[in-house]
């Protein structure tokens, strides 16, 4: 048997840590993101998910990829991150965000489900904020509520195909991203590190396995899994 995992946004942070445990448990893996992932055993498919239309020029050499693949898991993992509050929120910028966070996985699914087997899977990466907010994060905590949305839809419009979804939301993780966030701050990382109940940031390898629990397990079918070692509430 023959699987195969696509994996947007592989090149860094949790979605190469995916990649990895991926390829160490058996599965070709193809990366779709602008840059490469340096990891034996990833095919590596060059796009700019923030643009409309960036599927029509690698469509082709995506669905070569599958061929003899006995189960796909599409994991959803490539996300875009602002600053920015209500009231002053650019527009052009929340297009761009929904762009990658949400219309990327609307076009890569339209793609690939006529082509999944009984057996494959779809994993979306949400966030702690796809259920809540805080101050200053509003267009991504709105794109990352529209993910949980797309997942349960994912649930719903699949019924019978054999194919099961589920969305992971990390908490504060140990990526560039979260570090670019906090202005690669140490006060400002440590201070999130305390925010979890065991006062230390999420590793990008404890999402891959969760992504690799889900798309090994059809019970998760639907389900919000949060993965943040617990976050302090205040």
């Amino acid at each position: 048997m023959s699987n195969l995992a696509v994996i947007t946004g592989a090149s860094r942070g949790i979605g190469n840590a995916t990649a990895q445990l991926f390829v160490e448990f058996g599965y070709a893996v193809v990366n779709i993101s602008r840059t490469p992932a340096s990891l034996d055993g990833v095919t590596n498919i060059n796009a700019d998910m923030s643009e409309p239309g960036w599927l029509e020029g690698v469509s082709d050499e995506l669905i070569a990829q599958l061929d003899g693949a006995d189960e796909i898991a599409l994991v959803h993992n490539a996300g875009m991150m602002v600053l920015d509050r209500v009231g002053d929120m650019i527009a052009e910028q929340l297009r761009r965000m929904f762009e990658v966070n949400v219309v990327a996985s609307c076009a890569l699914n339209d793609l690939l489900i006529p082509l999944m087997k009984e057996g494959s899977s779809i994993v979306y990466v949400g966030s702690t904020l796809s259920e809540k907010s805080v101050p200053g994060v509003a267009s991504y905590a709105t794109s990352k509520h529209a993910v949980i949305g797309l997942m349960r839809s994912t649930c719903q419009d699949l019924v019978g195909a054999g194919i099961h979804t589920a969305c992971v939301c990390p908490g504060l993780t140990d990526t560039d991203m979260l570090r670019g966030s906090a202005g690669n701050d140490p006060d400002v990382i440590a201070n999130m590190a305390r925010m979890q109940t065991f006062n230390r940031l999420v590793e990008p390898e404890e999402i891959a396995a969760a992504i690799l629990s889900v798309v090994g397990q059809p019970v998760f079918n639907g389900a919000v899994l949060h993965a943040n070692l617990g976050q302090i509430s205040h």
